[in-house]
């Protein structure tokens, strides 16, 4: 069986799905076969794996960094929220179900089999789990039937590295009050504290971690700085909507629905240094982009609602009818064309029938079965400004309700507006370049002004520039000692 080790938070976005990362890539480089494992995930952007199972895209980047294949084994339990009070609930990469978080939390021990039988199974096959916890270990009022922080420790016997978000202020108090807060069996499972987003002179904060150790009773087991490395995690969806908004040679607005999912479809584009990908909410924020993209969502029906609400349907539609290519993925896709359509409640009341943006020709109903697959193939003849895309392979994945009147291909279209059902179809080699290269010539700029790069290869360098900061400000030796692995 594999040897493990889970890294838990004092709260969300401390960090940890980024430093679980930086273990998998670490052990990679160190020869152990290696697996991420969150026993439950709750996130709206989710990947398809290649045996059409859905996952949370955390533990998609965790398996890239440990250089394997995803499985839907490393996230048994995914909540997609579909509202404030609810979630769709996917186990073992199928849809069970939208429940309420009062039925959810009541049937949430009929789930405790699959989440053990997903570890145990992975555990025949690896040398190493790096496991990652969910919000904080000290949300007393959830620790009844606990499955994602200590209740999962115990259940696999592992030992946990606690980490704290210095930058967000009061990590001595986070790391602290954690701790003050578990009942000692949880207490001794912690094998150490992490400090972690740290910007500035470590030397002024050695005063503090002695003491820090003093209080916890385990030692620190590093201090890990502000990263700037370039990989998808469950926490980077803010600082995407946070960052510098300033339009640049190209300037590409991704419409900020309430519900957006799937942000990584747009990674891509982001590379390039002369290009803007800003993520608009408003009418006065969408300015004179060279593309619009409307984004997937997990509520096509109510974000659509939003758009004609907030004014950005009639912009974007104004923006088309000027000559401003519109892209839709997915749930963007569906509102683009006539009508939405719920007659099952899939994920509105029974026989919704909503307008959509009329841009292009076709209609979607939402049927109770999703579709979850990964596609690849080669673009057909697309006309209009997207036309170099003709020929060029891409592939991909889908996960939608909804379907359309007809079989649609990879990427439809009329005129400057396009559609496409396919997550990631800018990932694969050219296709960002294509679209690129056809908003340049549009505006009458050189596409050599925007660089290009090998996507697969910056990809790994990234994740061995986050190995490269683990290793040297983590106390590896503590860690494969915890483990209980010798070198």
């Amino acid at each position: 069986m594999a040897k493990n080790i889970m890294i838990q938070g004092t709260m969300s976005n401390a960090g940890k799905s980024l430093l679980a990362a930086g273990l998998c890539r670490v052990f990679k480089q160190d020869g152990y076969k290696t697996a991420p494992f969150k026993s439950q995930n709750m996130a709206l952007n989710s990947f398809i794996t290649s045996s059409g199972g859905e996952m949370g895209r955390a533990q998609v980047v965790q398996a890239e960094a440990a250089g394997i294949a995803p499985d839907v084994r490393m996230n048994p339990i995914l909540l997609k929220p579909t509202t404030d009070m609810g979630s769709q609930v996917i186990v073992n990469g199928i849809v069970l179900g939208n429940m309420r978080a009062s039925a959810y939390y009541r049937r949430k021990p009929e789930f405790f089999p699959a989440v053990r039988a997903a570890y145990d199974s992975l555990a025949a096959e690896f040398d190493i789990i790096v496991i990652e916890g969910a919000g904080s270990p000290a949300e007393i009022n959830l620790k009844q039937d606990d499955i994602v922080n200590m209740g999962l420790a115990k259940m696999v016997d592992a030992p946990v590295l606690l980490v704290g978000d210095i930058d967000r202020g009061g990590v001595f108090a986070q790391l602290y009050g954690t701790i003050a807060l578990l009942e000692e069996e949880e207490k001794r499972r912690i094998k150490g504290v992490v400090v972690n987003k740290f910007r500035g002179d470590r030397a002024i904060l050695e005063p503090g971690l002695l003491q820090l150790e003093e209080l916890c009773g385990v030692p620190v087991a590093g201090v890990i700085p502000y990263l700037h490395v370039d990989i998808d995690d469950e926490d980077s969806l803010s600082e995407r909507f946070n960052r510098d908004a300033a339009a640049k040679l190209l300037d590409i607005a991704v419409v900020r629905l309430p519900r957006i999912s799937n942000f990584t479809d747009f990674a891509p584009f982001e590379r390039y240094e002369n290009v803007s990908v800003r993520y608009v909410g408003g009418v006065r924020e969408l300015g004179a982009p060279d593309l619009i993209i409307l984004p997937g969502t997990k509520s096509t029906i109510e974000d659509l609602k939003w758009l004609r609400q907030s004014g950005l349907e009639a912009a974007v539609k104004q923006a088309a009818s000027r000559g401003t290519p519109v892209v839709g993925i997915c749930g963007g896709y569906q509102m683009l064309g006539r009508t939405v359509a719920d007659p099952e409640g899939v994920e509105a009341s029974p026989g919704t029938v909503a307008a959509g943006l009329g841009l292009l020709d076709m209609d979607t109903v939402f049927h109770g079965e999703k579709v979850q697959a990964q596609t690849r193939g080669v673009f057909g003849t697309v006309g209009g400004l997207l036309a170099p895309l003709s020929a060029l392979p891409y592939e991909g994945y889908e996960i939608h309700m909804g379907r359309s009147q007809e079989t649609k291909p990879a990427l439809s279209g009329q005129g400057g507006v396009y559609g496409t059902y396919i997550h990631g179809i800018f990932d694969a080699p050219g296709v960002a370049d294509a679209v690129l290269a056809a908003l340049c010539g549009k505006k009458g700029v050189d596409p050599a002004l925007l660089g290009s790069f090998d996507l697969a290869a910056y990809r790994e360098r990234q994740y061995d520039l986050l190995a490269d900061a683990v290793r040297e400000n983590l106390d590896m030796e503590l860690v494969y000692r915890i483990t209980g692995i010798k070198k």
